[in-house]
């Protein structure tokens, strides 16, 4: 076991990027909470009329506020993906090496065999790690897109008008809506996986991974210093 002073401490998470994953984490959370309530509304009596009864459209007014802070979160972590520092850059996020498929293969027995780290793993996001978050990103635009197709016929918003062809597209206002639910339970499993995968990689890495996206800090071996 190396000494404490073994071990480098290392700048990986610039302040947009950490600032983007809370900004997103609220967001989906905010969304994904509302967006059910929404598909699924309860009953909720008053003794007031009708006309002074808000609570649904306050939840849908909160959805399409978190919808809005969402895209643009996701755009602007588009944009530091190319100009960020060498962890925040989009050609980390795609394997183009050997070493980068043999380093997703290292991740895939850790995480599923929970075999013990035996390799090199990237001290950014971890190969597999970067390749999932490149294809969700493909995800989190799809599911902005149809959002906002959805929320044209009911406002005069831009972005609802820009996204109006993807009903016709897919066919039927229904489809787009089914679409649209389908995918909050993909980022029901996406975050509960990464919270899982946080806290283990934490654990057999021992780099300060759950702190560094707050402090934006790790930690590496003077002998195993990454690439």
């Amino acid at each position: 076991m190396p000494s404490p002073q073994a071990y480098r401490r290392i700048y990986v998470w610039e302040l947009p990027v950490r600032a983007f994953h809370w900004l997103n984490a609220l967001a989906i959370v905010t969304l994904g909470v509302t967006g059910l309530l929404i598909g699924k509304p309860f009953s909720v009596s008053y003794t007031q009329e009708a006309s002074f009864q808000y609570w649904f459209g306050t939840v849908r007014f909160i959805h399409f506020t978190a919808g809005y802070v969402f895209l643009f979160n996701m755009i602007f972590r588009t944009y530091w993906g190319f100009v960020g520092n060498r962890y925040a850059r989009w050609d980390t996020f795609i394997p183009t090496t050997k070493a980068a498929f043999e380093e997703i293969v290292e991740v895939l027995k850790i995480d599923i065999l929970q075999t013990r780290v035996k390799g090199l793993i990237h001290i950014g996001h971890n190969r597999l790690a970067g390749l999932i978050y490149f294809v969700t990103t493909f995800i989190f635009f799809f599911q902005a897109l149809t959002g906002f197709a959805l929320y044209g016929p009911m406002s005069r918003s831009i972005l609802g008008k820009l996204a109006a062809w993807v009903v016709p597209l897919m066919g039927s206002e229904m489809v787009v809506r089914q679409w649209h639910h389908a995918m909050l339970w993909f980022y029901v499993l996406f975050t509960l996986v990464h919270v899982y995968l946080v806290f283990y990689h934490d654990y057999v890495e021992g780099r300060g991974t759950t702190s560094s996206m707050v402090g934006g800090w790790k930690f590496e071996r003077e002998d195993l210093l990454d690439h």
